[in-house]
């Protein structure tokens, strides 16, 4: 997973257009029985870990917005499989797409204790003045 979008998020909805993994949905399409806003899905996030940045903190126009989260690793499984703050896809021949089944790609630079604190990912990557 990576990132997460909180709720401070004006549901712009500018990050979907940006994310180049598909990750990102609007608040209308979320599989959170709650969703109110923009929701990223944890099997796809990749962090842009080819870029400078994830591309939905640069255009995203609201500062802290966007936050760590833990990385979509098998070590990790059980923190997206049985959060309620996750639905995880089933894939129809590959079943639950959990962490232990399709593990995504992670900044190392970024800390645990940051992704646990949910640290700002415009303040880690010094996106604000």
């Amino acid at each position: 997973m990576a990132v997460l979008i909180t709720d401070t998020c004006i549901n712009c909805d500018a990050c979907i257009e940006e994310c180049p993994a598909t990750a990102i949905v609007s608040a209308d399409e979320s599989p959170l029985s709650d969703g109110e806003y923009t929701y990223v899905k944890p099997d796809r996030c990749i962090e842009c870990v080819d870029a400078a940045v994830p591309k939905c903190a640069d255009v995203c126009p609201t500062e802290d917005c966007i936050v760590w989260d833990m990385p979509y690793i098998a070590e990790l499984n059980d923190y997206f499989v049985h959060s309620d703050r996750y639905v995880i896809r089933e894939h129809k021949k590959k079943g639950l797409m959990s962490p232990e089944v399709n593990p995504q790609p992670w900044r190392e630079s970024i800390t645990m204790e940051q992704r646990e604190a949910h640290v700002s990912v415009g303040q880690t990557l010094k996106l604000y003045n």
